[in-house]
């Protein structure tokens, strides 16, 4: 009583190039992770729902794939145009709904526009081969086709970019997509989805469904017209999206956890490692899946780097970016999140870590708001060095020399990225023959290339994307043989 209702924006699944009502009339609410207020309302979406929408993609998939790669080419520039001129539009919308601050937001949006125009490109670079026959009067042609529709399933962390990820090399490659976005983050979806209505690009060729993914991304999941499942999320929502697919035996491509390796040499230009492991840690808040995760630090050097490290810690401001000045970390994403991380510290404590800086939650009256923290004398088989965080928290040990820091950062299920400090080519060389790791950067921090290949070994995944290598996720092939016997005349 007396108080008054405040409406918020209400988006509608987007299916065969039209906003449609969902069937299922019930909404997920979005919170603000900054101020903990509603900011808007999507779709629960129905298994009908997701049905539906991949029978769009499959009709559309019909003349899509036998449009000319140049011209499908030319339908991702223009979204990508579309991108650059909504930026700050789009980037408020991904600090507002995912906690992330306002510049990191705008490098996504700038990253996801440059990203389908690099991903244009390939529809003149990928091609098939002709394979040497041990017949005479034969010839064998191996094609690049495409899979068909994939369903694209995105995270929280990087909602939008991932997106691109996805949609870009699938389009270019002659497939049709539909997207279920995270309950968390789904309005910068639906704002894309926007962009792609007022485009040329054809209809049916790009859907979006939201809802429970043990819903919505099962359906698509289980559909016999999906070809390729790719899934950006938790090792938890991987497992479900296999089992899922394994009734028809689809496709899947899945990039999982992380829990990523720094090892500190005691050659390694300090400042430099300390600076690289704060911002790899800090990012977003914490919460990126090639993040560094765990820091080994060579005794000979372990107190000097931790002082540096923490120091550097220390000096990360957080807050909500949109109203405050020099914030370099926001709030995490959800209270649930914030709970996680609250309990993975304790755990952590419990365990015999010490903490070195933070360690409990801030005292701000709203927002999901954790503040950057160090733990030292971390135990290897405990969970704070064998779980991922997903926060802003960063557990450091010590180790002898490179055969026993090889040892313990390979000593992990996960396998997506690591990092090696160090002044050593012969060190470096060696890293890179034994760490089990998709990736390693070497005296820098954590970040991919779009013109890479970003893919985990073991529990971090299946498959990977970017680059020339993540275009290939979206073909099969069809090998021809053809047998000439026309006699010479």
């Amino acid at each position: 009583m007396g108080t008054t209702q405040v409406s918020v924006p209400r988006y509608q699944n987007f299916i065969d190039g039209e906003f449609i009502q969902d069937s299922s009339q019930s909404t997920i609410t979005v919170i603000n992770p900054a101020t903990e207020e509603v900011i808007s309302e999507v779709p629960n979406g129905t298994a009908a729902d997701a049905d539906a929408a991949v029978l769009a993609a499959e009709r559309a998939q019909k003349s899509w794939c036998k449009l000319p790669a140049i011209e499908r080419a030319g339908h991702l520039r223009e979204i990508g145009q579309a991108i650059r001129q909504n930026k700050d539009a789009l980037a408020r919308t991904i600090v507002e709904e995912q906690g992330k601050v306002l510049p990191l937001a705008e490098v996504e949006v700038s990253f996801t526009a440059d990203y389908m125009d690099y991903m244009a490109e390939f529809a003149r670079r990928y091609e098939g081969e002709i394979i040497q026959s041990d017949r005479a009067n034969e010839n064998i042609f191996l094609f690049k086709l495409p899979i068909g529709v994939i369903a694209g399933v995105l995270p929280w962390n990087f909602p939008f970019f991932l997106i691109a990820r996805k949609m870009a090399p699938a389009l270019v490659t002659g497939n049709t997509i539909v997207f279920k976005p995270s309950s968390e983050t789904p309005n910068n979806a639906f704002e894309f989805a926007k962009l792609v209505a007022k485009s040329r690009l054809p209809k049916g060729v790009f859907n979006l469904v939201s809802g429970a993914g043990a819903v919505v991304g099962k359906a698509l999941a289980a559909n016999p017209k999906v070809g390729m499942v790719s899934l950006t999320g938790s090792v938890g929502a991987g497992v479900a999206i296999m089992r899922a697919a394994a009734e028809n035996v689809t496709k899947v491509s899945l990039e999982l956890g992380g829990k990523a390796p720094a090892i500190v040499m005691p050659d390694a230009d300090l400042d430099l490692a300390a600076k690289a492991i704060r911002n790899s840690r800090v990012i977003n808040t914490g919460q990126v899946c090639n993040c560094a995760e765990r820091v080994y630090v060579q005794e000979s050097v372990a107190q000097k780097f931790t002082e540096k490290v923490t120091a550097a810690m220390k000096a990360t401001k957080y807050g909500d970016s949109l109203h405050e000045e020099g914030v370099e970390m926001g709030p995490l994403v959800s209270k649930q999140q914030l709970h996680d991380v609250e309990a993975s510290v304790a755990q952590a404590v419990k365990d015999g870590a010490k903490v070195a800086l933070g360690g409990k939650r801030t005292e701000r009256k709203q927002g999901f708001y954790y503040p950057a923290t160090v733990l030292t004398d971390c135990k290897q088989k405990t969970d704070i060095m064998q779980k991922e965080i997903f926060g802003p928290v960063l557990p450091i040990t010590t180790f002898k020399d490179l055969d026993e820091a090889i040892d313990l950062a390979n000593d992990c299920e996960y396998g997506l990225t690591s990092s090696i400090y160090t002044q050593s080519l012969d060190v470096v060389m060696r890293a890179c023959n034994e760490i089990k790791f998709g990736e390693t950067y070497v005296n820098r921090e954590n970040f991919e290339a779009m013109q890479g290949f970003h893919a985990g070994w073991r529990k971090s995944g299946i498959g990977g994307a970017d680059g020339k290598h993540g275009v290939e996720e979206y073909l099969q092939t069809h090998v021809v043989y053809v047998a000439h016997n026309q006699p010479k005349k």
